[in-house]
C-alpha cells in the first residue's frame, strides 16, 4: 500500500472537505471548511443549507488539497467519496463530485461508508493496531460497539435503541444556551461544574445487552435544568454519559471475543472525559487503548481515504452509479433491536 494515493471526499453533515492520504498513512493533505456561522441561529444542522454550501466550497476544497500536496489528479489511485449514511443532500454533493472526477480521470470510484470512514480512522493514526478490535463508534448519529474484525467486516454488538449520545450533547447543550456545537460547549462548561449536583438517571446501567438508550437522559437534562446550575447541569450530564457507556462497553467485552484492543471513533470521542474513562477501562481488561486524535475524531476526508486506501488495497471498488444513502449499516446482517429506530 505504501505507493498508493487516494483522494477522499467527505460532505455527510455540515463538514465539507477533501484530503489526500498515503498508503503508508501520510496524510499529504487535508482542507476543511466548516459551516458553524450558517447554523448557528438554528442551533441545529440545516441540511438544505448544508448542501448549498457544500456544492459552493467541495470543488474548491478539492483544488486547494493537490495544491497543497503538490500533486494533480493524475496523480491519484483512486478517488473515495462519502456515500452514506447522512443528510442525503449532502451526501449526493460529494458522492457525485467524485463520480464526476473519477470518470474525467479515468480513476476508480470508492463508495466509502461513513461509519467505516470512523470505524477504519484509528488505524490511519496507529500502525499497530490490527484486527479485530472492539469498537465504540459515538457521535452525534451513531452509538454503537463494533468488533471491527478486518474491512469490510463488522459484527454488531450493540446500538442505541432511541438516541446517540452525541444528539444527547447537542440537546442538552440547546437546553442550558451554550451555543453550536454542542459536544465542545458542553465539555468545556462542564469543566467548572460539580458532576455530583444534578440527579441524573443511567439509563439501561445494568441491563444484560450492551445497547444504549440516551432519550431519557435528555428529557431528565430538560427537567432539571431550571432549577440547577448551567454548569453542574452539564457536568452531571456528561459524568451520566460516561457512565453509561462504560457500562455498556464492559458488557460488550463479554462478547468481544479475541478483541486484543478497546478503540474508540466518533465526535464524541474527542471528549476527554470519555476518553480517560474507557482507557481506564482497556487497563482494567488488560487490552490497548487506541483513539484517534481530536481532528480525525470529528468528520473529515482523511478518514474517508484511509477507508479508500484500505478497500481499494482489498480489491473493493465501486460502479459509477453507485447510489447514496440516507442510512446504511456497516452490520447489515445484525439483529433487529427491539425498539430501536432506522438508525439502529
Amino acid at each position: 500500500m505504501t505507493r498508493m494515493l487516494i483522494l477522499g471526499l467527505e460532505s455527510s453533515c455540515d463538514e465539507t472537505a477533501a484530503a489526500l492520504v498515503t498508503g503508508d498513512r501520510q496524510v499529504l493533505a487535508h482542507r476543511l471548511a466548516g459551516q458553524e456561522a450558517a447554523h448557528r441561529p438554528y442551533g441545529g444542522v440545516v441540511p438544505e443549507i448544508a448542501a448549498r454550501a457544500h456544492v459552493e466550497v467541495l470543488q474548491p476544497l478539492v483544488e486547494a488539497a493537490l495544491s497543497d500536496a503538490g500533486k494533480t489528479l493524475a496523480d491519484v489511485d483512486a478517488i473515495a467519496a462519502t456515500a452514506g449514511p447522512g443528510l442525503i443532500g449532502g451526501v449526493l454533493v460529494g458522492l457525485v463530485t467524485g463520480k464526476a472526477l473519477a470518470h474525467a480521470a479515468g480513476k476508480p470510484l470508492i463508495a466509502v461508508n461513513h461509519l467505516e470512514g470512523h470505524a477504519l480512522s484509528p488505524r490511519l493514526a496507529d500502525p499497530d493496531l490490527d484486527f479485530p478490535y472492539l469498537l465504540l463508534l459515538v457521535s452525534g448519529g451513531h452509538c454503537q460497539l463494533l468488533l471491527v474484525e478486518g474491512v469490510a467486516r463488522y459484527r454488531r454488538l450493540a446500538t442505541t435503541i432511541d438516541d446517540a449520545a452525541g444528539e444527547a450533547f447537542d440537546k442538552t447543550a440547546k437546553i442550558l444556551g451554550l451555543g453550536f456545537p454542542g459536544g465542545p460547549a458542553v465539555e468545556r462548561a462542564a469543566a467548572e461544574g460539580d458532576a455530583r449536583a444534578v440527579p441524573l438517571p443511567r439509563p439501561l446501567r445494568g441491563s444484560p445487552e450492551p445497547h444504549f438508550s440516551f432519550a431519557g437522559l435528555k428529557a431528565a437534562v430538560a427537567r432539571m435544568a431550571p432549577d440547577h446550575a448551567a454548569a453542574d447541569v452539564a457536568a452531571s450530564f456528561q459524568q451520566a454519559v460516561v457512565d453509561c457507556l462504560i457500562d455498556r462497553t464492559r458488557r460488550a467485552l463479554h462478547k468481544a471475543d479475541g478483541a486484543t484492543a478497546l478503540v474508540v471513533a466518533g465526535g464524541v470521542a474527542a471528549n476527554g472525559a470519555v476518553r480517560a474513562a474507557l482507557q481506564a477501562l482497556a487497563a482494567e481488561h488488560g487490552l490497548r487503548f487506541v483513539a484517534p486524535p481530536g481532528w480525525l475524531c470529528t468528520d473529515n476526508a482523511a478518514m474517508i481515504a484511509w477507508a479508500g486506501a484500505e478497500r481499494f488495497a482489498a480489491g473493493l471498488t465501486d460502479p459509477l452509479d453507485t447510489a447514496a444513502r440516507a442510512r446504511w449499516p456497516l452490520d447489515p446482517d445484525a439483529e433487529k433491536v427491539r425498539g430501536a429506530g432506522v438508525k439502529a
